[in-house]
């Protein structure tokens, strides 16, 4: 279905041909004066110039080519701007298109293509912190988005279930119990199916390990223990798989209640294998180069403005690093699914990092000049006073505990305000939490440090999630009382208020294509708020339920209808649902 702004300026590029000018000069725009018009052509003014006439003039013999059926308003004002308002019948035949139509008439611009959306980035045997936030829900929007778009979409979580972690893990183990058959070379019998350690033990024993990082033999230990369990030592990798087994369900289950969900739980381990044919194949073909002691790729081009550093694909110990996983995945990706794009969502310190593998891929040919890739960087989350969000001994605050907190701040909230039944009070608090956490976020510009402000998140009122759930149950509850409505038609706008929340629905495909060609959820979130303002615009300024005119009613009924289906559609895009009452 196209975009309603493409099809104004279909028509008005036919009008200036009509009337002799160039197709080119006709393009339309969204008004930037509101209150003088909707939508507005500038182009008489630069066809002046060629044409050699005044804009006015241009302007005037435009007007009278268009369809006066269109447009409740066309005018040609001083010194050759065109001003528009549409008419209700265009607006009525236009969004009942779109209440027909599968999906709102959202083009599919992603069909036939498949995206891998790497986001998560958890580390196995660590609890996930708020960190882990962003990236979670602001990758599970994209891949939802692009979904929605027709993309065959693969998100990846891509664990950190291979590195430095697990052999601090191992030595400090063997310390604490040195008796495990794990550590015996010569055990040659079958290792135990229950693991040594508990979930709480895991959660304990990465920190006691990571203190003793600075000891110079506890670390020789722990990267000798890393080495051997990535040469496939046995012990290692029995105790490496008791660690995947406890940590996984965990990892699953927190997700879970962000309503984020993976269709892949690969890790640097899954890459693992790759590398040693991938560094060979590079080595031989001269894309990886000596330097110091280590193999590195140039990946510096001239048109760069600062130094771009070779990315290293083998240090001079012979160990591999971050990068050289990332590259041997994205080997692997491109192997078992030839994506079309790779999205990487990561923290924005990390955006050198991504520059030199993404340009190391590019250079060796491991992916195409077809295949897009890109970083989406995203900012930091602060505490309400703008500094780093820490507990109150100054440590990491859990994510878990910070849903806990939001859904503990949401439930008093509910229950004081006794919005619905006791038995209804935990379902309507998850989703209401879920909306002021999930919309508090996204609604900012990914790359964007935000202050997090437990209060102002959860309110029903202002640019929050609450107040878009809430606007979303207002409308059920209209419906609910004015009875079967799914097969109303649109109808033409009765009043201003109609027509403003008319065409803010209008504008709901430009806005999800918009945030798709930006990588931006945050403007989904400026659109839905919008559309809910119209919306209770709407409800404040005109008689619904009460509305003695049926045929009026109906109209009324339809088109309330119509934003709740996108309002709904918007924010399951963005991870989150409305609840039947608040």
């Amino acid at each position: 279905m196209k975009k309603i702004l493409d099809i104004i300026t279909a028509k008005m590029q036919q009008a200036f041909v009509d009337a002799g000018y160039e197709a080119s000069y006709g393009q339309v725009t969204v008004s930037n004066r509101p209150d003088l018009c909707e939508y507005q052509c500038n182009g008489a003014l630069s066809a002046a110039k060629q044409y050699k006439c005044a804009p006015i003039q241009i302007a005037n013999a435009v007007v009278e080519k268009l369809n006066a059926d269109d447009y409740s308003m066309i005018e040609a004002v001083m010194p050759g701007f065109i001003n528009l308002k549409l008419s209700g019948h265009f607006l009525q035949a236009y969004l009942e298109e779109m209440r027909t139509a599968p999906d709102f008439g959202v083009t599919k611009l992603g069909e036939g293509k498949t995206i891998v959306v790497d986001y998560g980035g958890a580390n196995v045997a660590k609890p996930l912190h708020i960190g882990h936030l962003r990236p979670a829900i602001i990758g599970e929007a994209l891949k939802r988005l692009h979904k929605f778009f027709g993309f065959n979409t693969i998100g990846d979580i891509h664990l950190g279930d291979w590195g430095l972690q697990m052999g601090l893990i191992i030595a400090e183990l063997q310390e604490r119990q040195p008796e495990l058959p794990y550590f015996d070379p010569d055990f040659t019998g079958e290792y135990p199916a229950e693991a040594p350690f508990t979930l709480s033990d895991l959660e304990e024993l990465y920190p006691t390990a990571s203190a003793k990082k600075t000891d110079p033999v506890f670390a020789e230990k722990a990267h000798t223990a890393t080495f051997e369990l990535q040469q496939g030592r046995r012990g290692y990798r029995a105790i490496w798989q008791h660690i995947m087994n406890i940590s996984l369900p965990d990892l699953e289950r927190i997700y879970n209640t962000l309503n984020v969900h993976y269709e892949k739980w690969l890790g640097e381990s899954d890459a693992d294998p790759y590398i040693p044919g991938m560094v060979a194949d590079l080595k031989e073909r001269g894309f990886a180069v000596l330097s110091e002691g280590a193999w590195v790729v140039p990946v510096a081009e001239e048109t760069d403005k600062k130094e771009v550093p070779p990315m290293i694909l083998v240090k001079s110990d012979g160990s591999s690093i971050y990068a050289t996983t990332d590259l041997a995945t994205i080997l692997q990706r491109m192997q078992d699914w030839n994506p079309d794009k790779m999205l990487y969502v990561t923290d924005k310190r990390q955006n050198l990092h991504f520059e030199q593998v993404f340009r190391a891929a590019r250079k060796s040919g491991i992916i195409g000049a077809a295949t897009e890739m890109e970083h989406v960087g995203h900012g930091t989350m602060n505490g309400a006073d703008g500094k780093p969000f820490k507990t109150r001994d100054g440590g990491v605050l859990r994510l878990e505990q910070l849903i806990s907190d939001m859904t503990d701040f949401v439930r008093t909230k509910v229950m004081e305000n006794k919005i619905v039944s006791d038995d209804e009070v935990e379902e309507t608090t998850r989703k209401i939490a879920m909306a002021a956490l999930k919309y508090g976020d996204l609604s900012n510009q990914p790359t964007k440090d935000y202050n997090f402000d437990m209060e102002r998140f959860a309110a029903f009122e202002g640019n929050t999630g609450p107040y878009i759930l809430y606007t979303i149950v207002r409308i059920k509850s209209i419906l609910s009382r004015y009875g079967a409505w799914e097969q109303l038609p649109i109808a033409a706008p009765a009043n201003p208020h109609a027509k403003d929340l008319m065409i803010a629905i209008t504008k709901f495909t430009p806005a999800l294509e918009s945030a798709l060609k930006s990588s931006a959820p945050n403007l989904i979130c400026a659109y839905i708020y919008e559309l809910a303002g119209c919306v209770n615009k709407f409800y404040h300024e005109t008689r619904i339920l009460s509305e003695e005119d049926e045929t009026l009613k109906a109209g009324y009924i339809s088109l309330i209808a119509l934003a709740k289906g996108i309002l709904e559609t918007a924010i399951d895009l963005l991870g989150f649902s409305a609840p039947e009452k608040m």
